[in-house]
């Protein structure tokens, strides 16, 4: 078991092309059932703290492969 503010600490991996992509920002949970709908990562960094260079990425919990110890392994396109 573990927390969902853990999730951000942990690094993700696309299985698709190997790619590191950004950490965990944010979990989207349905309320009435309690199921994790998606996770959003990170679009990247901020200049000067600031300004985002990229967009939030959702992605669906059906896209999540694998939830490790230091890894979050998930295909998206």
């Amino acid at each position: 078991m573990f927390k969902i503010s853990d999730l951000g600490l942990r690094d993700t991996v696309n299985l698709i092309d190997g790619s590191k992509l950004g950490p965990v920002k944010d979990v989207h949970i349905d309320m009435e059932t309690g199921k994790v709908l998606s996770i959003v990562l990170s679009g990247g960094r901020k200049y000067f703290g600031l300004v985002s260079a990229g967009k939030d990425v959702e992605v669906p919990w059906e896209k999540i492969k694998k939830i490790g110890v230091h890894t979050v392994l998930l295909e998206i396109e």
